[in-house]
């Protein structure tokens, strides 16, 4: 049926786009984040949800989501953990939100030193115009764990998929696509140039159902809880 459904807009979009390329700009703005939410958004927040809330530090009552896009990942994980408290911020906050929003520059959070117990960026660093920089800040404010996901170059025709992806999920929302995907060592450097260790991992997260698993989910993604070095 969803499949059906995507065949239609599919179509609709074409048809429009050969009489009027405004027009079809237009639908397409509208078309694209329609599907993605029906067959990919629902699907991706409850698999991050499940595995991000197995893998915070048991105990853990504040999280901070930084690029929190309208909180709903967040609020889904505190629907896992009783207990923890979430907030989050982004450059700018949108007017409805699952959790409350606060704006930054980008750069320097503006919160104290370990002032958080948990701090969490999800696919936020690949977007970053500095990520080395978002990743000392969010040490900086974490008290007991960083929780990072994002992706991983080194498969086949691994640049091209992601940047699929991210082109899909982010069409229309005024997110800036870098493309700046980093291999598994650049990772590691990054981690431990920060001042993190990592001591959980996760690749299989179970985002996509067949058959897009098989093109966009193996070797692409993770997910590591990181401990500051104090």
């Amino acid at each position: 049926m969803l499949a059906a459904c995507g065949r239609r807009h599919a179509t609709v979009a074409r048809v429009v786009a050969a009489r009027n390329p405004t027009m079809s700009s237009r639908i397409l703005s509208q078309v694209t984040p329609a599907l993605h939410g029906r067959l990919i958004f629902r699907r991706r927040v409850r698999a991050l949800a499940g595995n991000i809330a197995q893998m915070i530090p048991d105990g853990a009552a504040t999280l901070l989501d930084i690029g929190c896009g309208d909180g709903t990942l967040a609020r889904s994980i505190m629907n896992h953990r009783p207990g923890l408290n979430a907030t989050g911020v982004e450059i700018r906050a949108r007017q409805h939100t699952a959790i409350p929003v606060q704006e930054f520059d980008g750069r320097i959070l503006p919160f104290g030193d370990r002032s958080h117990d948990v701090v969490m960026l999800v696919d936020v660093l690949h977007h970053a115009a500095e990520p080395t920089l978002l990743i000392r800040e969010a040490r900086r404010v974490a008290r007991e764990a960083v929780m990072i996901k994002d992706h991983l170059t080194g498969a086949w025709l691994s640049h091209e998929r992601l940047r699929m992806m991210d082109w899909v999920g982010n069409f229309g929302r005024g997110v800036p696509l870098r493309y700046a995907y980093w291999s598994p060592e650049q990772w590691h450097d990054a981690f431990r140039e920060a001042g993190l260790r990592e001591v959980d991992r996760r690749e299989s997260l179970g985002l996509y159902g067949p058959p897009l698993r098989w093109l966009f989910e193996r070797r692409l993604h993770f997910v590591s809880r990181l401990v500051p070095q104090f």
